[in-house]
């Protein structure tokens, strides 16, 4: 009796098995890939020729999710290439030459065929062991971004999962070194006063990370901006004089290379001097425009930034890498095994700096996606060049639309960009600051309307204004001018 049933058994998984090895027959595999390559292909072709007219599907989120409902079979009869057709058509369109919103790039096809690798191996480069090849590429590629930012041989770093994680881990590392505490072990201690200083243009994770570190709203102290929206010397020196006379520490002071809103870049150098003066840890917020460093015409808008203590760089924005892949790197590379000082025995079985390949140590992530591999193929087979004068291109492309606007008299800009980010807004004779912020935020939701192109806005000094991110190359000086036009109509 016991045989039998257990020859059932044994049948009915050989049964169950057989049909989940089906899905991973190399042919169908083969088969299906080409199927995706060749509807990818055709949909670059068409957006990037302007034959997608719609930028962003005029599709509101209730009639979106009507659109994918969840009634999944029991037994699989989709069609898969349909559904993959239907979401390609309802999505945000990046590659489109008329996309000029957030600060997301359109990745290098190479790259995504990359990340597609990736997605196939499914290796974790948190831990060596689960992926090898990866740990190599990232570490060489770090070190390659170290030595664009002119740190030398002491730097280290690891890639993770966005600039919003970049910030908390730079800013445990600072905390750990800064604190006379050890904040892993005994907490935080709220007798110690921590204070970072934030520019007011700050990302929103900068406040977020300070909050989750347990240091409180209280320890972010804002720092107000010129007319340019950079963060000057003598405010940083009068709120640091400040908090120092009320028995505060200050922690760290976090800079902009670019900020988010603007694109502008705080002067580096000066308040470098300031903080190796006074002990505090410099952090440069370089998400977006640490990729000025591979220009010689725009390096210098981060000139001291070698001085810098840690530097977050996103490769997903003027990269072109496909989210999410974001550098953090340390001047003193000890200082990137602060951040997650503990020990996880199942894991690891030396110390972290005895185990600089096992990234866990350094990372928030345990499982992590093969984040060097895109970033090290494309440098290896484009070359550094390329991305250079991709970098030339949008920042130039993005100072000529400047002097478009100035040119129109019904136009005026928030301040001269200094990235390929610029903000402008659209004048109405009669209409005070209340009607004219109105008034923009009309005009682009008639612009999302229409779908003729992606832009979003900003708030500034509160002033609204729209905002548009220069980033696809296949963008043209034809196409911004046109959207100008568009603007005006649309008021």
């Amino acid at each position: 009796m016991e045989s039998e049933l257990g020859k059932g058994t044994e049948n009915q998984i050989s049964s169950k098995v057989e049909k989940i090895k089906q899905e991973f027959d190399a042919e169908l595999f083969r088969a299906r890939g080409h199927q995706v390559v060749d509807l990818l292909a055709d949909y670059l072709s068409r957006v990037s020729n302007r034959q997608v007219e719609a930028v962003l599907p005029d599709i509101v989120p209730l009639a979106m999710l009507d659109q994918w409902p969840a009634d999944f079979p029991d037994q699989g009869n989709g069609d898969w290439l349909k559904l993959v057709q239907q979401a390609v058509a309802q999505s945000n369109h990046l590659h489109h030459p008329r996309y000029v919103g957030h600060q997301t790039t359109a990745p290098l096809p190479l790259a995504t065929l990359m990340e597609f690798v990736s997605d196939f191996l499914n290796n974790s480069s948190a831990v060596y062991e689960m992926g090898p090849a990866d740990v190599a590429m990232e570490k060489r590629v770090i070190d390659w971004m170290a030595g664009v930012i002119g740190f030398d041989r002491h730097a280290d770093g690891v890639f993770t999962s966005g600039g919003t994680i970049g910030n908390l881990t730079a800013l445990l590392a600072a905390r750990q070194v800064q604190s006379s505490t050890n904040a892993w072990t005994e907490g935080v201690d709220s007798k110690e006063g921590l204070a970072v200083l934030v520019s007011e243009q700050c990302h929103y994770s900068v406040s977020r990370a300070i909050s989750i570190m347990g240091l409180g709203e209280n320890a972010v102290h804002l720092l107000p901006v010129n007319d340019t929206f950079q963060i000057g010397l003598p405010d940083v020196e009068k709120t640091y004089r400040h908090l120092h006379q009320h028995g505060r520490k200050v922690m760290a002071l976090v800079v902009n290379g670019c900020s988010t809103a603007t694109g502008t870049y705080d002067p580096l150098e000066d308040l470098a001097a300031f903080c190796r003066q006074n002990h505090i840890w410099l952090h440069v917020d370089g998400a977006h425009g640490a990729v000025a460093l591979l220009s010689k015409k725009y390096r210098g808008l981060l000139r001291g930034i070698e001085q810098a203590d840690s530097v977050v760089w996103d490769a997903h924005k003027m990269l072109l890498m496909p989210a999410l892949t974001t550098a953090v790197i340390f001047r003193n590379g000890d200082h990137s095994y602060d951040a997650f000082a503990q020990k996880a025995s199942y894991l690891f079985s030396k110390s972290a700096h005895e185990e600089w390949y096992n990234f866990a140590h350094r990372t928030i992530e345990c499982t992590k996606s093969m984040m060097g591999l895109k970033l090290y193929i494309c440098l290896s087979v484009l070359g550094t060049r390329f991305f250079c004068d991709y970098v030339d291109a949008m920042y130039d492309l993005t100072q000529e639309f400047a002097q478009k606007i100035k040119a129109r008299a019904d136009f005026e800009l928030a301040a001269l960009p200094q990235s390929n980010i610029i903000c402008f807004r659209y004048l109405k004779r009669g209409l005070d600051e209340s009607g004219l912020n109105d008034l923009q935020q009309q005009i682009r939701n008639c612009i999302l309307r229409t779908g003729r192109f992606y832009l979003v806005q900003t708030d500034l000094k509160g002033k609204r204004f729209l905002r548009c991110t220069i980033i696809n190359p296949l963008t043209t000086i034809a196409d911004l001018i046109e959207l100008l036009d568009v603007v005006a109509t649309s008021a």
